[in-house]
């Protein structure tokens, strides 16, 4: 193996593919979007003329792009706290389950590879003021809330609703990962525990936990990255125009400003603060949940 590794030719034959689609996929588009952030773009010209930092002052001052924002830090706090706890409870139940685990497993799972359109169009009529869980309450003497049309609170009530639709759906992602880290902890340790007198729960406490430490990192990670470019669920749940853009996020801010009021630069400078954002807050991510090694 080392013999491999001081092969130069090796290095780039394997390495050089997926190398070379990570510059043209992803590293150019940033860099393409960066420079387009600092332009404008002229419709009648079908040119992108260098405007310095106004599309960053204009973001500073776009109330739209401060509920956007605000929306997704909320979609980021609660997707990375929810899908930790209800992860690793899932995770923890289905491994000491003997029987029916995968039917239970492929379950929770299955909503993670249904189409995001059919499912923000099914809860959407869930949700609906006269459909759904409020027709059913009706039946039984309750009026419902609205729960796609009320904006009280800092927080408004549909944000909510979409941020625990969201859980349901991806939650299965979290939970195969942590079940894949659990299933290949030794199980001697589980049972010299045991023989202490530990019970499960302490086990998965002083155990468990500690060891699926790195995985839990990665979760959080593709959690807080996912939950920053969340937009098919909001977008297929709302109506864009509906609540004065109060349930827009990030994403959907972005899509608007690029393909509806065809705003390149703009958009692009609003994509440069979700890339600052992904990044940041996958650093304190990793930072967190930092696993020290040591050589034998």
């Amino acid at each position: 193996m080392n013999k491999i590794f001081r092969n130069k030719l090796a290095i780039f034959i394997f390495a050089g593919p997926a190398l070379i689609l990570f510059t043209i996929v992803l590293f150019v588009p940033i860099c393409t979007s960066i420079y387009y952030s600092f332009c404008e773009y002229d419709t009648a010209t079908r040119a992108y003329n260098l405007v310095g930092i106004q599309n960053y002052k204009n973001l500073l001052s776009d109330p739209v792009m401060h509920t956007a924002l605000k929306n997704s830090l909320f979609f980021l706090v609660f997707s990375c706290i929810s899908q930790l706890i209800m992860g690793l409870l899932l995770a923890g139940l289905l491994t000491n389950i003997k029987k029916g685990r995968n039917v239970f497993k492929n379950i929770i799972y299955l909503p993670c590879v249904l189409s995001s359109a059919a499912l923000g169009l099914l809860w959407m009529f869930i949700f609906s003021d006269k459909l759904g869980i409020n027709n059913l309450l009706e039946q039984i003497g309750i009026k419902g809330p609205h729960w796609m049309s009320d904006i009280n609170g800092f927080i408004i009530l549909p944000m909510w609703v979409i941020a625990f639709v969201a859980l349901w759906q991806y939650v299965g992602q979290s939970m195969m990962l942590y079940m894949a880290q659990i299933s290949g902890i030794d199980k001697s340790l589980y049972e010299a525990s045991y023989i202490d007198g530990c019970s499960k729960l302490q086990a998965f406490r002083h155990i468990t936990l500690p060891l699926i430490k790195p995985m839990v990192g990665t979760a959080m990670s593709l959690n807080a990255i996912g939950s920053l470019k969340f937009f098919d669920l909001i977008f297929n749940m709302t109506d864009e125009n509906a609540l004065n853009h109060e349930l827009d996020v990030l994403a959907t801010h972005l899509y608007r400003q690029g393909f509806k009021f065809t705003k390149y630069g703009y958009a692009s400078a609003i994509g440069v603060v979700l890339i600052i954002l992904c990044l940041i807050s996958t650093a304190i991510i990793n930072r967190i949940f930092k696993v020290d090694t040591y050589e034998r």
